[in-house]
């Protein structure tokens, strides 16, 4: 069956999917009188749709892992608390966003700790929680970082001698003339150690701009595993 039209497992392992993620997702306030109305209104319905496209993505990643991880079950996650606890942080994470990239790095995440790729639970936490606050644009940024065959290319087909910000304005076109929203961008990746800057943006050597090891890390747990 083609993964689009897959549907969400209804008996067997698949159930084990549905069951260990919607285990992660009942923490949602409850108010009371108008503000309850109000909120079965308008939040709601939204916000359910959220949550069933949340576990129909977990539940076809985990149903492509087992197709491809000889040996690998879904029901080995039932008693794997390392899993349960990283599906609840990265859950409540999807909820509160609709971002596309974000919510695929979240998926992806995931999948690489239900595949047992990453084991280091505390890393786990911590790259989950810079997903939650990294924006689009962060993410994009730092693979563009990551990739210096890329930054050459442009490099070598743009007029005269390049900066960095052209490189980057060429690489990502809505960011061109955007100096004001990229600009801070990069420092906060500086600042949290994924990206090493050193030339300025009117450097024109891109070979020492680049992600640091704790970066590549980064980007690998979020990289999708199928």
């Amino acid at each position: 069956m083609e993964s689009g039209n897959m549907e969400v497992p209804k008996r067997g392992s698949g159930d084990y999917a549905h069951i260990i993620v919607k285990a992660g997702l009942s923490a949602i306030p409850i108010v009371g009188g108008p503000a309850a109305e109000l909120f079965n209104v308008i939040i709601v319905p939204p916000l359910e749709r959220r949550r069933e496209e949340w576990l129909r993505s977990i539940a076809e990643g985990l149903a492509g892992l087992e197709r491809r991880i000889n040996g690998y079950t879904i029901e080995s996650l039932s008693g794997n608390e390392m899993f349960v606890t990283a599906i609840v942080h990265a859950s409540r994470a999807a909820l509160g966003s609709h971002q596309r990239e974000k919510l695929e790095a979240l998926r992806n995440a995931i999948l690489n700790i239900a595949g047992g790729r990453w084991t280091d639970e505390d890393l786990h936490l911590l790259f989950l929680e810079l997903v939650d606050s990294l924006t689009p644009w962060h993410l994009r940024i730092l693979r563009f970082w990551q990739d210096p065959i890329s930054a050459s290319e442009i490099y070598a087909r743009l007029p005269g001698a390049p900066t960095m910000r052209g490189i980057l304005e060429e690489k990502i076109p809505e960011l061109r003339g955007r100096q004001a929203v990229y600009e801070p961008i990069v420092r906060d990746l500086v600042s949290r150690g994924l990206i090493v800057f050193q030339t300025g943006w009117e450097g024109t050597s891109i070979e020492i701009n680049k992600t640091t090891e704790f970066g590549d890390l980064f980007l690998k747990f979020i990289e999708s595993p199928l």
